[in-house]
């Protein structure tokens, strides 16, 4: 199962809220768990319960808005360890376009962003035809990602499958002519 982050501003949330409809999708299939901070229960620390769930993430949303790219917490600390993962390899951003703002310049500028042609979400005549747009997306991701990981055993089992074999030994037999 791919684990996907979503990275937005609090102002934001009911766009969220409907872009999470609309992944049900593959929730009910079982190709995703999706984590925002709304799911952190009382007494626990913000900080570390952000960090754990961004570092344990397959698939990373970063919901662009102008309130996204002016909080300091998600343009900082959320977006930047996600581009970094998404550099090594470690995780999937995709930028997701909720309001139109000046992204393009941002780190993530240069990533294909959903919806279609990065058009914000809000200014398309028919929102859930936008957010259903973002969902294909997110799903040819999630098959992608769960695809590979299906043929490609964890490095764990082909150690331990290397040191479980059999040796032969070579034994060196004298003549006795």
């Amino acid at each position: 199962m791919v684990k996907l982050f979503f990275s937005y501003s609090h102002k934001d949330e009911a766009l969220r809220d409907q872009l999470e409809t609309h992944l049900a999708m593959l929730k009910n299939q079982g190709l995703i768990e999706s984590w925002h901070d709304r799911r952190i229960v009382a007494g626990s620390d913000l900080d570390d319960s952000i960090q754990a769930s961004l570092e344990a993430a397959d698939v990373v949303l970063l919901l662009v808005s102008s309130d996204f790219l002016a909080s300091a917490y998600c343009y900082s600390k959320e977006m930047a360890r996600a581009m970094e993962k998404h550099q090594a390899g470690d995780a999937h951003v995709i930028p997701v376009i909720l309001r139109h703002c000046d992204w393009h310049a941002a780190p993530f500028g240069g990533l294909l962003a959903a919806p279609k042609d990065g058009k914000a979400i809000t200014s398309w005549p028919d929102i859930d035809e936008a957010l259903a747009d973002v969902a294909r997306q997110v799903r040819r991701v999630v098959e992608e990602k769960s695809a590979r990981s299906r043929k490609q055993p964890p490095q764990l089992l082909i150690r331990q499958e290397l040191f479980m074999r059999p040796h032969r030994r070579h034994v060196c037999r004298q003549s006795t002519s």
